[in-house]
């Protein structure tokens, strides 16, 4: 991970350094949520949370699907996602390539996002047998409105920068090449806000999100632990693998 600071503009700029998919796991977490938390205590107004390579976040890696979910027994993946949430910084996302499943709810983490056409989004859990999670139960319905959240979850269905940007899944569309710029340009034009007020104001404007996701997060992880003792979770993981339909039996 690579975290730089403008310090004239009041801007730092997260890079999550684990392409070309930046699959996340709980050290790669704990490091995002660490530097938020450090500059929190600083001069940063606002934060750019990108990624190198060629998708923002494919998610979590379920062909070695216990990476990064627990450690010692401890700390779980969803321990250090509501940290997200908790922090009083405002995040505009740079979502190159795709953001998918876990990564969708990572992008979902960030106040903004900008886009381009050709940059991907999906809540792609049920094609896995799988149940949603990082809080994707609040935030989707929150960004996109209950229907169209309802239509990805079900379907787990792709769609890409343009049906995002108009279904509200992203805030600015751009030319591929120019994502990272806007997206820097726009955290800048968030930090010449008086600092105290831009605080108090995203504090009010999210409400009483913090603990929406809390409890989100605790039942999608009972859920998740509960489809990923089942034959169709497997099959979904294998499917995905291999690159094929899966073949679900319900059970």
């Amino acid at each position: 991970m690579y975290v730089s600071i403008d310090d004239t503009r009041h801007v730092a700029t997260i890079e999550i350094r684990r392409g070309p998919n930046n699959f996340f796991d709980l050290a790669t977490l704990s490091e995002v949520a660490d530097s938020l938390d450090k500059l929190a205590g600083g001069d940063v107004r606002a934060v750019v949370l990108c990624s190198e390579g060629k998708n923002f976040c494919a998610g979590m890696n379920f062909t070695t699907p216990d990476e990064g979910v627990a450690s010692s027994g401890a700390t779980h993946l969803y321990d250090i996602a509501i940290r997200f949430f908790e922090q009083p910084l405002p995040i505009v996302a740079a979502v190159q390539g795709a953001a998918i499943g876990g990564g969708l709810g990572l992008a979902l983490a960030a106040d903004l996002r900008v886009a381009s056409r050709e940059s991907r989004f999906g809540a792609n859990f049920a094609r896995l047998g799988f149940h949603h999670g990082f809080g994707l139960t609040v935030t989707l319905p929150l960004v996109v409105g209950h229907q169209a959240a309802v239509e990805l979850l079900y379907t787990g269905r792709r769609i890409d920068g343009e049906a995002a940007s108009h279904i509200g899944l992203c805030d600015h569309l751009v030319d591929a090449g120019q994502i990272r710029p806007r997206a820097i340009e726009l955290a800048e034009e968030i930090a010449v806000s008086a600092p105290l007020a831009l605080r108090s104001i995203r504090a009010t404007m999210r409400g009483p999100l913090v603990e929406s996701v809390r409890a989100a997060l605790a039942h999608e992880r009972a859920e998740q632990d509960r489809l990923r003792r089942t034959d169709d979770f497997r099959e979904g993981v294998q499917a995905m693998s291999e690159r094929r339909g899966p073949r679900f039996v319900g059970r």
